[in-house]
């Protein structure tokens, strides 16, 4: 997750008590989206996780000084110089290749030729192609071990691609890992803007930091103006004006499956506000700021996480049971939106 530039204050909305048809989910479909979440297995993603670790530690961080000249970034930009992205982006590549997909890689530039980037796509069709496509994202660039930001992200991504393949759907689901989300959306920016219409998202679902629970009073801090519980022991479901709907949908899911604890928050319009920077900071932003429907789920990292952005971002910190349980909630989501056919 980017760091922030903005504070927030109270213009957002946690979402209350919402009675409006988004929250009434059709039965059946829901029953079939439950058995799809049932599929995902705790052990694999911090399995996954694990990997990913592994992979950038033995990594070689990127040429900060390439990229910048070090005399001009001061200390908070430093950990730019442990940021790390090459063998994530293999090993995410590998695994959605075995999984039987056929993974492509976008690549892309700036204008000067600098900060190359390359997002990691696979496709799983859907049976009507006028339904549109749900995408799943998570960014795979982190800095020094990146256990919860964004290994937790990736691992969720790659387990729902693995149970997602043995399902069909009405609609077609696309998985994006996307790169260098860590130095301004770069990766998502570039998809969104290549894209354009050609993608028509129903739901875009995006994952950035969501393995670090701490049920410990005291445990969660707030954003400015916006009271949430004290305890960190919930996930964060982060919607625009576009995505109510679809937030409604994934807490009702949540609700009814008893999976775990929610926390919403809507951002007004397209999210393009100065006291809104807060709840702009990871992948989804793109997609809100090209108007298309978009959910954040996160951890709410430098809110919760002490371990945010340092080396004591690893494995044995996060919470297994709670990462698992937010794979299935995004499971049981991504299954209800894309209609997971009988």
């Amino acid at each position: 997750m980017t760091r922030s530039v903005g504070m927030m204050v109270a213009a957002a909305l946690l979402l209350a008590g919402c009675g409006d048809r988004a929250g009434q989910l059709d039965p059946d479909l829901r029953e079939r989206a439950a058995a799809v979440a049932d599929e995902v297995d705790p052990a694999r993603v911090i399995a996954d996780v694990k990997a990913l670790v592994a992979s950038h530690d033995d990594d070689q961080p990127l040429d900060c000084e390439a990229l910048f000249n070090l005399d001009e970034v001061d200390q908070t930009r430093r950990p730019v110089c442990d940021l790390s992205r090459d063998r994530a982006r293999e090993l995410v590549r590998t695994r959605f290749s075995d999984l039987g997909y056929e993974p492509k890689d976008e690549k892309d530039l700036d204008a000067e030729g600098r900060f190359p980037t390359v997002n990691v796509i696979a496709d799983l069709p859907g049976t009507d192609p006028d339904a549109g496509m749900i995408v799943i994202g998570a960014h795979y660039d982190a800095f020094f071990h990146g256990a919860d930001d964004n290994s937790s992200g990736v691992a969720a991504l790659m387990e729902l691609a693995r149970v997602l393949r043995g399902h069909s759907f009405r609609r077609q689901i696309r998985f994006i890992a996307f790169d260098l989300e860590e130095l301004g959306l770069v990766g998502s920016t570039r998809h969104v803007a290549l894209h354009g219409d050609e993608e028509d998202v129903r739901a875009a679902l995006v994952f950035d930091c969501i393995g670090y629970a701490d049920s410990t009073p005291g445990s969660q801090s707030s954003l400015p103006g916006l009271p949430v519980p004290d305890r960190g022991d919930f996930i964060a479901l982060i919607a625009n004006d576009l995505s109510v709907n679809q937030v409604v949908q994934i807490r009702t899911l949540s609700s009814t499956l008893e999976i775990l604890p929610t926390e919403t928050v809507i951002a007004p319009s397209d999210g393009a506000f100065p006291i809104t920077g807060n709840l702009m900071r990871s992948d989804h932003a793109p997609y809100w700021l090209a108007r298309r429907p978009a959910v954040f789920l996160t951890d709410t990292a430098n809110f919760r996480n002490p371990n945010y952005h340092t080396d004591k971002d690893t494995v044995d910190t996060l919470d297994q049971a709670f990462l698992g349980n937010v794979t299935r909630l995004s499971a049981a989501a991504v299954a209800y939106w894309a209609e997971v056919a009988e």
